[in-house]
């Protein structure tokens, strides 16, 4: 005979065992009672992607690589303010300049990533050497996304994480400032990869 007794906030589990029939059982009860009361609650956290690692882009699929961690696309939806979006160095990267009040209204994407592939992305862009990772306002533009989460409504205003760079070059300034980053556009700044950087 086995007696279970659970809190309402299912913050403790006590198991009192009077008898057990065999070890295999009391292995089983304990999975269940750990599937069933103790399930593990996963943090999301919303980023803002603006250039590489939008759909289309070179390193999109950085993004749907399960082994850098899990990410949801939520919405398209652009800086409330303007900020300087510009390409520059030898290998043609986009950067957002953390440059309030001057360049466009920058386009991007924003995704619901876990705490794996936050990290991942903070390693991914040099974060804080290269990039810093603050937090910006956007308008939403377009809901497309599909799945379990709660949605920004369109029109709306809402925040998210972006990795921007105050760390720059005084001449990026004169750079053309982009409202959307394309790789593939008619600027002929083709990004160049890392494998490509590696191989040469």
């Amino acid at each position: 005979m086995i007696i279970f007794c659970v809190s309402k906030s299912v913050s403790s589990l006590l198991i009192r065992k009077l008898s057990w029939e065999s070890v295999g059982l009391q292995s089983d009860i304990r999975r269940l009672l750990a599937k069933r009361c103790c399930p593990s609650v996963v943090q999301m956290t919303h980023v803002f992607v603006y250039g590489t690692l939008k759909k289309g882009q070179p390193n999109h699929d950085r993004m749907l690589d399960v082994s850098n961690g899990k990410s949801e696309f939520l919405c398209s939806a652009s800086t409330v303010e303007k900020y300087p979006l510009i390409i520059a160095g030898k290998y043609n990267v986009p950067f957002l300049l953390n440059i309030p009040g001057k360049g466009q209204h920058v386009h991007g994407e924003i995704y619901s990533v876990d705490e794996k592939m936050l990290k991942f992305l903070d390693w991914f862009e040099s974060c804080p050497h290269m990039y810093q990772r603050t937090r910006v306002l956007l308008k939403v533009e377009q809901q497309c996304g599909e799945g379990g989460e709660e949605r920004p409504e369109l029109g709306s205003t809402t925040e998210a994480f972006v990795y921007s760079t105050t760390t720059y070059e005084p001449d990026w300034l004169e750079n053309t400032a982009f409202s959307s980053y394309d790789s593939y556009g008619d600027h002929g700044l083709l990004y160049v990869t890392r494998e490509a950087r590696d191989s040469k």
